[in-house]
């Protein structure tokens, strides 16, 4: 059995479609979103439109939540570019698109083959806002789990490709689709680099593997696609990728 775990796609279309065609050379038996989607990025519409093609199951995430709750964003950030930026993909959405993401789902369970428990998440499994981190104590991510137990647990949020042990469970963080960051920003500007991440959990013969896969992107891809746009982030997006 083989999961593919896409997270963190923020409107990035080229990114998704790059990483869609490495996930169909890989083979895989399900695909999971782990939320975030739509925002931040040029092409809200066309990805929200790819997953539900794809009838992808989706987590919710925090960016998610913003675009059903325009007030809740103030929870989260006040950066004019980041406000602007949400508003504007939410403008950009049909009544359908929001529909589709009122089914995202809080968090997933899936049962693995040999019976390990795969727990899926954005943040972690009691807030989309919360960043478990490589860094992040056993204490804090005994209380960020809350009494949580699964062979394997992934979530999204930080941006941050990680794999991790705690407890006897190990926890995987399948880093970002469309934003993957230099490092955690911690509300800073973040430096973007010019790949997509996602990761492949494989569970076969009783045994576990967790694959973080990275995807090379063309940077005057990215730079058109936001180019093309009116999306409010649009000239940090290019010069990032210039």
């Amino acid at each position: 059995m083989r999961v593919a775990l896409i997270s963190d796609i923020h409107g990035n279309d080229v990114a998704l479609q790059a990483v869609l065609g490495d996930i169909a050379r890989q083979g895989v038996d399900e695909l999971i979103c782990l939320g975030d989607v739509a925002t931040l990025g040029p092409d809200p519409r066309a990805v929200l439109s790819t997953l539900c093609d794809l009838g992808c199951r989706c987590v919710v995430g925090n960016h998610d939540a913003f675009l059903l709750d325009p007030d809740l964003i103030g929870s989260y950030s006040t950066a004019p570019a980041v406000v602007e930026s949400v508003d504007w993909c939410r403008a950009q959405l049909s009544e359908g698109d929001l529909a589709f993401l009122g089914t995202f789902e809080p968090t997933i369970s899936l049962t693995l083959e040999g019976g390990a428990e795969l727990l899926l998440f954005h943040g972690s499994p009691r807030s989309h806002m919360e960043n478990i981190l490589a860094t992040t104590t056993a204490g804090q991510l005994d209380a960020m789990l809350a009494g949580q137990h699964a062979g394997v647990l992934a979530g999204g949020h930080t941006h941050i490709q990680m794999l991790r042990q705690h407890r006897g469970m190990l926890v995987v963080n399948a880093g970002s689709v469309g934003m993957p960051f230099e490092e955690f920003v911690n509300g800073r500007e973040p430096r973007l680099l010019a790949h997509a991440e996602y990761a492949i959990v494989d569970a076969r013969g009783g045994a576990i593997g967790v694959e973080l896969r990275r995807v090379p992107l063309s940077r005057a891809a990215l730079c058109a696609a936001a180019a093309a746009s009116a999306l409010p982030m649009r000239d940090m997006l290019i010069e990032q990728y210039s």
